[in-house]
């Protein structure tokens, strides 16, 4: 079931996540959603849903990480070479 909006998301995801991590998974979700609807597509026999979420979480933690102390999500520094 994709999201129409981030008020559609689950509650880990609004509750936890920045408003842009939430654009991220909103957009991924979606986009995973249509790609993987032929199960073929599918690792193994990972159910639709299951494979979209992970889809979502990976495009989140490409630009976010979760902060081992406080545990709030936070941008990633980006790594300018020297």
């Amino acid at each position: 079931m994709p999201y129409n909006n981030l008020s559609d998301l689950p509650a880990s995801v609004k509750d936890n996540l920045p408003r842009h991590a939430q654009e991220i998974y909103l957009k991924a979700f979606n986009n995973a959603w249509k790609e993987y609807e032929d199960s073929d597509k599918r690792l193994g026999d990972s159910p639709h849903e299951e494979t979209a979420y992970r889809v979502a979480w990976a495009a989140v933690k490409k630009v976010y990480e979760k902060d081992e102390i406080t545990g709030k999500w936070k941008r990633k520094r980006s790594k300018v070479p020297a």
